[in-house]
């Protein structure tokens, strides 16, 4: 069963990675539109790099610009927010400070689609992984747990391109480490479910899937194509389960498949408008 975390946290995790990155290489930086500015580690941070510790205050599209000076003078920004004023208010410089100008960053975000109810739809995007899977050369990781976001920022910080890391405060109740899509329980070969990160133990508990083969992966996009292909029968069905948009995996599911009949059942939040707060439990 999915669990509400105590720490280290997802946000902790990263932001010690984060710390540990600036201060091992001077190429990283992190800037910040406020959020996060006062969380242990970062006013240490700041006081022992100052020129690469930059809060903007409440500008996220000048976070975002920022971070493309930054990138095209040779440094590797992290940026960080809610998941809503790092992708979605910012959209156009993500598009061009970053993507037409052909320069990479690290984008991690906090708030996933509903972790913060009681502030209300400003703070919400479960559209985020579909509004960046609208640009082309993102890598998009969704952990699971904080030891995975810890590895995944770690190596995101380490690597080049753009990468969107998408955290919660959901968390299955151990890690998994390995890479693409990882078989975590075998069973019929047509009937196979992915889980995306925080889903995963969700999906194992449900009656539903007692028979189904059980996939794992925290990174989505790009996505693990060959290593669907390996498990699946002839006549599949493939449930995706992600803890965002529904559907929004559907167009990377028919790729994968495109040679084969198979049937695709994707499950996610809905993609109606809601005005309801105070409830983080996503119905399998």
């Amino acid at each position: 069963m999915t669990t509400r975390i105590a720490a280290p946290t997802m946000r902790e995790a990263f932001l010690r990675a984060a710390a540990d990155a600036i201060d091992a290489d001077d190429r990283t930086a992190l800037v910040l539109a406020d959020i996060s500015a006062g969380a242990d580690p970062v006013p240490d941070l700041a006081a022992r790099h100052p020129d690469r510790v930059v809060n903007v205050g409440i500008r996220e599209q000048l976070m975002l610009g920022v971070a493309g000076g930054l990138a095209l003078t040779g440094l590797r920004p992290v940026v960080h927010s809610y998941a809503p004023f790092l992708v979605e208010r910012p959209y156009e410089q993500l598009k061009l400070d970053l993507g037409h100008q052909g320069v990479g960053a690290v984008l991690v975000s906090i708030g996933a689609s509903y972790d913060q109810p009681g502030i209300g739809r400003t703070h919400e995007a479960p559209e985020d992984v579909a509004v960046i899977d609208t640009l082309p050369g993102w890598t998009v990781h969704v952990p699971g747990h904080p030891e995975e976001a810890d590895r995944l920022v770690r190596e995101s910080i380490d690597a080049d391109g753009l990468v969107y890391v998408r955290l919660s405060d959901e968390t299955n109740a151990e890690p998994h480490h390995g890479e693409g899509l990882q078989t975590i329980r075998r069973g019929s070969p047509d009937d196979v479910v992915v889980a995306v990160g925080p889903t995963l133990d969700r999906v194992l508990a449900a009656s539903r899937f007692r028979d189904a083969t059980v996939l794992y992966t925290s990174t989505v996009r790009p996505f693990d194509a060959a290593g669907l292909r390996r498990v699946v029968g002839e006549v599949p069905t493939v449930t995706m389960v992600e803890p965002y948009l529904e559907g929004t995996s559907a167009r990377v599911l028919a790729e994968a498949l495109s040679d084969r009949p198979h049937r695709a059942v994707m499950i996610g939040h809905p993609r109606e408008e809601s005005h309801r707060y105070g409830d983080h439990e996503l119905r399998l």
